[in-house]
């Protein structure tokens, strides 16, 4: 299974809009981070998880040509808000699955009506097919096997996905022993890692390498950085051996 990423920055981005913090002014390409999310393809199986609003470039970029399906973790924009960029896999594929927690279809329905709506179409608009995902209930996508992992990010719940023997969490604060149980035994986790300062709603770096020492994957690879994480060069020096610090188009092979 071959692990793309497409993008590895937390909501704003990296470089941040208008900021003259160093690490936004940096030129080494692996400082630029678009919003979070991957691609993840198998044998002819192709899916990403989330699609924020640089889905259109990051497809041009990771030169994509098919997606069988969308896995959302929650419905923050920064994961959602490039679902119209969909249409051009409507057009040459059909219908696109999508995969989300109930909570997460009933925003994006709301948000994205002309999507969901089933009378008096927009021809143009993109069309979804609706798989609700639920915890302790694992379901296929192609020919594996996906065991969603509950989280929360604050108060809010998200999904990680365990598929084979990786796993993919972002946006991360807490998670409770039942759904640890899941997560044993990895060959990859992809963790979020924002900064070294605590936040509210997500993993610090500290709170990151302490679950990775919990969980002992043979590799961890960390996602979801703010600027304020520090420059990608300098962070990857001081992280333990088999963590390593991930970067937009990054690709793995599992």
């Amino acid at each position: 299974m071959k692990v793309y990423f497409l993008g590895t920055g937390t909501s704003q981005g990296i470089p941040v809009i208008g900021s003259h913090h160093s690490v936004c002014l940096s030129d080494n390409p692996k400082d630029k981070r678009l919003r979070v999310a991957i691609w993840i393809s198998w044998d002819d199986f192709s899916y990403v998880i989330d699609c924020g609003p640089d889905f259109r470039q990051q497809m041009l970029v990771s030169k994509c040509q098919k997606v069988d399906g969308i896995l959302f973790t929650h419905e923050h924009s920064d994961h959602t808000a490039g679902i119209d960029d969909i249409r051009p896999f409507n057009y040459k594929q059909g219908v696109m699955p999508i995969f989300a927690h109930k909570r997460v279809i009933e925003n994006l329905n709301k948000r994205f009506d002309y999507i969901f709506q089933t009378e008096n179409k927009y021809p143009g608009a993109p069309s979804v097919s609706i798989n609700e995902v639920i915890n302790n209930q694992p379901f296929l996508i192609g020919n594996k096997t996906v065991i969603p992992i509950d989280g929360m990010h604050g108060n809010l719940q998200v999904f990680g996905y365990r598929i084979d023997d990786f796993a993919y969490l972002t946006d991360i604060k807490t998670v409770e022993n039942s759904e640890i149980e899941k997560l044993k035994g990895l060959k990859v986790l992809v963790i979020n890692a924002l900064r070294e300062e605590p936040h509210h709603s997500h993993f610090n770096l500290e709170e990151a390498l302490n679950f990775i020492h919990l969980l002992q994957p043979e590799k961890t690879y960390l996602t979801h950085i703010s600027h304020l994480l520090g420059f990608h060069d300098e962070v990857q020096q001081k992280l333990p051996k088999n963590v390593f610090l991930a970067y937009d188009n990054l690709a793995i092979t599992i």
